[in-house]
């Protein structure tokens, strides 16, 4: 990867202060790493995280953890349904009672979209538009847009330091933060903390504060808990429930109305977890990203070939498509 080349240089350097959206380099599609299996770690070393975060944040999602950044987002959006401003919202829209595969994919994916092609990007730019426009359906406070946005910075972290099969780079959380920032920023999400400290207190402060039972957090969260039953053989559906409730924390479950989780199925979970990761860290580095790649992608098979960003989200009639 030419890290420093003159060009992405220049472009690096053409910053805005204050809460004003940044330019930034792309990342580099086409990354090389360095020998060894730490070799993408040696790269992520020599690279800015202020500047480079694009470039850092595609490695991390893309080729070191890729499964980890899936499992940790699906958990991330699940927590943010603790929120009983978030989950009325959500109830409201009726999409987890009647679609609730296609609202999964439809985030999952436009937000892999930023992650592999940048967000100024064509198909970056065209992917927040897709979100911007569905946002603006709907009133929401920008503190629970804001408290979402650091759920995408966070909890991978978290689950990445808990189960990871190698230690974050100091880079990689740094880098993390100000990528999603600037994606803040374009979504038009206001009072971003200008740091990495100040933005993870908000999370915890905003947890502490409005984590909270509601029926609608109930039914969203029941509603994500039978999708994630649907990703396994009928037969696995309560094993899969007896893994979530031990792998969420107590205040999620006070919020959702779920009974507590079992501490032996919650050893044993982790147990498989860090066992997996051992097993990862034997094997050989990743020379192609799995960022936009998700198995359990339903709605849009082969995603991305043959799709573009204004495919997902809203319903769009067949003429519209064609278009």
């Amino acid at each position: 990867m030419d890290a420093q080349g003159p060009a992405r240089a220049v472009t690096a350097m053409t910053l805005t202060n204050g809460r004003r959206a940044g330019v930034f380099p792309a990342p580099d599609r086409d990354p090389h790493p360095r020998p060894g299996r730490q070799g993408w770690v040696k790269v992520i070393a020599g690279l800015d995280p202020v500047t480079q975060h694009q470039d850092i944040l595609r490695i991390t999602s893309g080729y070191e953890f890729p499964w980890d950044y899936q499992r940790s987002l699906e958990f991330a959006l699940f927590r943010t349904y603790c929120v009983p401003t978030i989950s009325e919202l959500l109830a409201r829209t009726g999409e987890f009672e009647k679609r609730p595969q296609k609202r999964y994919d439809d985030t999952a994916l436009l937000m892999s979209e930023l992650v592999e092609h940048g967000y100024d990007s064509p198909r970056g730019r065209e992917s927040l538009r897709n979100i911007n426009r569905m946002h603006g359906r709907y009133s929401i406070a920008n503190d629970d847009m804001l408290y979402v946005l650091s759920t995408f910075v966070y909890d991978p972290i978290d689950w990445i330091d808990r189960y990871g099969w190698r230690r974050l780079h100091p880079h990689e959380r740094l880098a993390s933060f100000h990528f999603y920032r600037q994606v803040g920023i374009r979504m038009g999400i206001k009072d971003i903390p200008d740091s990495y400290q100040d933005f993870q207190r908000f999370k915890m402060d905003y947890e502490r504060e409005k984590f909270v039972y509601s029926d609608d957090n109930h039914r969203i969260g029941t509603y994500t808990l039978t999708l994630f039953q649907s990703w396994y053989p009928r037969l696995l559906a309560a094993p899969v429930a007896s893994a979530v409730y031990a792998l969420i924390d107590d205040r999620m479950a006070v919020a959702f109305g779920f009974p507590k989780g079992s501490p032996r199925v919650r050893a044993a979970a982790e147990t498989g977890l860090r066992a997996r990761s051992a097993v990862v860290r034997l094997l050989p580095k990743r020379r192609v990203s799995a960022a936009a790649t998700d198995p359990n992608n339903r709605t849009y098979p082969g995603y991305p070939v043959g799709y573009c960003p204004r495919d997902l989200g809203v319903e769009q009639d067949q003429s519209q498509r064609a278009n």
